[in-house]
Formats: C-alpha cells, structure tokens, sequence
C-alpha cells in the first residue's frame, strides 16, 4: 500500500503548505520534480496530497496511479500522495477540490499544465512556495523575462514574472492583516549539463538580475539522466532505493542532485520524520 503518515500538521487551523510546481512552457522537468518532491515529503513523515490541473495529459496522475499499481503488483510498501486529477470547470470547483484534498494534509502540491491556463495562475497566486523549474536556455527564460539581444540585460518582465510579483506584494500586505504565509518563489534549474560554458555565464547574469528585481530564489534542479524516463512506468523515484535493484554511478549522482533540490526548497518541516520513512543517507 501507499503509505501516508497519520501525525497531526504541524500548524493546526494554519491548512496545508501549498506547493505549486509552474510553468506556461511543457518540457522542464515540472511533473517529474513535483512527483519527486510529494515523495521525499512524504518518506520525511510528512502526510501529502497532490492535484494534478492538467486532466488532458495527466502526467502526475500516471506516474502516481504506475506507483500504486507497483505497490499492488509487488505487494510492498512505500510512502507516496493522496492524488487526484481536476476535472472541474470552475475556479469555485477547484476550491471544492482544494477543501477537499487539505483535510489532514501537511503540504498539498499541485501540478500545472505547460500553457497558459487560468486554474494554473489562479492555484499560482495561491502557493506558499511557488516552484518554476526552467531548463537552462533563454528560450525558457523568456517565459519569466525578456532580454536584449546584443547585452543580453534583462528588458522587461514577462507578464507571467508580473503576475507574480503583483500577487506576492498583495500577499506580503496580507500576511500580518489575514495570518497569510508570504509567498516563496523559487526558480528551479533544470537540465544545466548540456548548456554550452559562455552562454550558461549569460543566463547566471540574466537569473541573478531578474531574481533581485522580482524576488524570486535560484536552486539547483535535475539533470537530463535518462533513469527519470526509466521510471514512469513503474511510479517509483530515486528515493525507493529498495525497488531499484543495483544503482549505478549516474543514480547516484541524482539522487545527489535530488536531495539538494529538496534543501533548496527550504520547506517547513511538518513532523519528524518516522524511523521506517528516513529518507536514507547511507549508499
């Protein structure tokens, strides 16, 4: 069975930490990374929910139904999300759904389509921590900024980065007022190897003066390794070291890369985590 850990929040009447994981653009690494990190959570002792916003491609959804359906197939045990997939057409039906997966939940992450959507922006402007994982090129950077073409100096903001600045402003004014969490946004480097030394110089200096201008965090995120592929199909993440057989070199390192991903997040920690869940160290 999928374990979920039965120890009060952390906050009580405070609701769930939402994590939103966003992008207007597909292809980052986004379901990968949220399915990743709903699964370090909940291995930390953490009791997570997870919504899926896309209900064409489902991607989140799979991956967690692939890893029920290995729980069963296998007759084992591993910690996972309560997940669902939103197939309203109301922002008043995503609230519903919302209600309905924080019950009893420390974090609730939701997974956002890669296009322009309203349920994404409208779970975006409602995130605690906001997660925009970028592979590094500035055709995705463009989704948060734009750039002069000859001094590559940031131009202007995007109207996505403007979105977001205007919702953490109104949020930051809230915060004391309604007992809000401000909102953390973190920009996630996905897929940095292949990215050649001179332009990956340009987009450090474009991040960096971006990030001071609207606010947001840089963290390191995943590399392109073809086990993340490898997988899908049977819902099981780098973390199921039991599940995984013999590990290669390459595992390693991204399970490495994982766990710095999940510092970088700066999350709450919600409950100590169980002996039986301890996301382990040891090689």
């Amino acid at each position: 069975m999928i374990l979920s850990p039965s120890s009060p929040p952390g906050s009580p009447g405070s609701g769930p930490h939402r994590i939103v994981f966003a992008n207007e653009k597909g292809g980052t690494g986004k379901s990968t990374t949220a399915v990743h990190v709903a699964v370090a959570l909940a291995y930390q002792g953490a009791r997570v929910a997870a919504i899926d916003l896309d209900p064409r491609q489902r991607t989140l959804h799979r991956y967690l139904e692939n890893r029920a359906d290995t729980v069963r197939r296998r007759d084992i045990v591993l910690p996972g999300p309560r997940f669902e997939v939103f197939r309203g057409t109301t922002v008043a039906d995503l609230d519903a759904l919302t209600a309905e997966m924080s019950e009893g939940a420390d974090f609730l992450l939701f997974d956002t389509p890669g296009r322009d959507d309203e349920f994404a922006r409208y779970a975006a402007t409602g995130a605690d921590t906001l997660v925009t994982p970028l592979n590094d090129s500035f055709v995705d950077f463009d989704l948060i900024g734009q750039v002069d073409a000859e001094t590559f100096k940031v131009r202007r903001l995007s109207f996505y980065a403007e979105l977001i600045w205007e919702t953490r402003k109104k949020r930051a004014r809230a915060t004391l007022q309604e007992a809000r969490r401000e909102m953390d946004w973190v920009v996630v480097r996905n897929r940095t190897q292949h990215v050649e030394a001179r332009n990956m110089r340009r987009l450090d200096t474009a991040l960096a003066e971006l990030s001071k201008r609207v606010g947001f965090r840089i963290a390191q995120g995943l590399s392109e390794r073809v086990i993340y592929r490898e997988l899908f199909p049977s819902g099981l993440t780098l973390l199921d070291k039991g599940q995984l057989g013999d590990l290669g070199t390459s595992h390693l390192v991204a399970r490495q890369e994982l766990r710095t991903l999940i510092a970088g997040l700066n999350l709450p920690r919600a409950v100590a985590p169980a002996p039986e869940l301890q996301l382990a160290d040891e090689e």
